[in-house]
């Protein structure tokens, strides 16, 4: 992947007046008619761009309802990927498969293989995955059994020995490729978007109003990510961080520092939502929380 490959920063520049926030739909799980209502709900909002974080569908599923999406929404959809997303598939595998349909097809966006969207002159939108990276919490002695470990390949053809590396490898690697994206910033930037899956933070990462333990946390927090973002929030006190996240399917908000906020989304299985329209002016990103679920 090419963090910038060919957009550049500044490359991609739209007007936004506002923007829809999907997180966790699963729309393997929600009927036609679900579907149907949300898109008519989603259009009659009129945002400007979709933002979804992730865990779109599984296996081929994903590629197909992104062009339904691009088909449907006549406007520009960005999008990282959830752990579901690459059911039934390799990681890499499937970000190639993503990649490519992403780059065929206009109005699709991969953020993971994006350079920084420039939304307005002090305003910009980036994203990576993100991945529950056994960083956080204890990984050794958790009694949670991912289902990632038997329906990922790279899990499911490798040793439960190495399935922490993997783990780690993940969360690095999206912090790595964060850091690059929020260093390239231009210097204009005041506020940026930053769109991934996995709660950063353990303050980010909520169950039923309250946030992780240490049984759930090592997947369900992703620390490299959390890294990057707090480096690049320290070193730019003037910049805003404004984070939005999904994975827990409980809704959340977290000031991490003054500078850098995390919204994390709701979800539940069947039904599908808009988790917020994110306006942007020149104070920055407003994202209130807008949850009309269909069903």
């Amino acid at each position: 992947m090419d963090p910038a490959h060919s957009d550049g920063v500044g490359a991609h520049r739209m007007p936004v007046a506002t923007m829809a926030w999907i997180t966790d739909p699963h729309f393997d799980h929600a009927k036609l008619e679900t579907w149907r209502e949300w898109a008519d709900e989603v259009i009659g909002h009129h945002p400007t761009a979709l933002v979804l974080t992730g865990d779109i569908s599984e296996g081929d599923d994903v590629s197909y309802q992104l062009r339904c999406m691009a088909e449907t929404f006549d406007r520009p959809i960005y999008f990282v990927l959830g752990n579901h997303d690459f059911y039934g598939k390799s990681i890499g595998g499937t970000r190639r498969q993503i990649i490519d349909l992403a780059r065929d097809v206009p109005q699709l966006h991969y953020l993971t293989d994006c350079g920084p969207v420039m939304l307005a002159k002090d305003a910009a939108l980036i994203g990576d995955d993100g991945w529950g990276d056994a960083t956080q919490g204890d990984y050794e002695n958790t009694t949670v059994r991912s289902n990632d470990f038997e329906l990922i390949d790279d899990f499911r053809t490798s040793s439960r020995d190495t399935w922490r590396e993997i783990l780690q490898r993940e969360g690095r690697q999206s912090g790595e490729r964060l850091s690059s994206k929020l260093a390239s910033l231009p210097k204009s930037v005041r506020h940026v978007l930053i769109a991934t899956h996995v709660p950063p933070f353990r303050e980010s990462c909520w169950y039923e109003g309250k946030t992780t333990d240490e049984n759930w946390a090592p997947f369900f927090v992703c620390g490299g990510v959390a890294e990057a973002l707090r480096v690049a929030a320290e070193a730019n006190p003037d910049r805003i961080h404004t984070v939005l996240c999904g994975h827990t399917h409980h809704d959340g908000d977290a000031e991490i520092l003054p500078n850098l906020i995390v919204h994390t989304g709701y979800s539940r299985y069947g039904t599908l939502d808009i988790e917020s329209l994110i306006e942007l002016s020149g104070d920055g990103f407003f994202v209130p929380r807008v949850v009309e679920a269909m069903e």
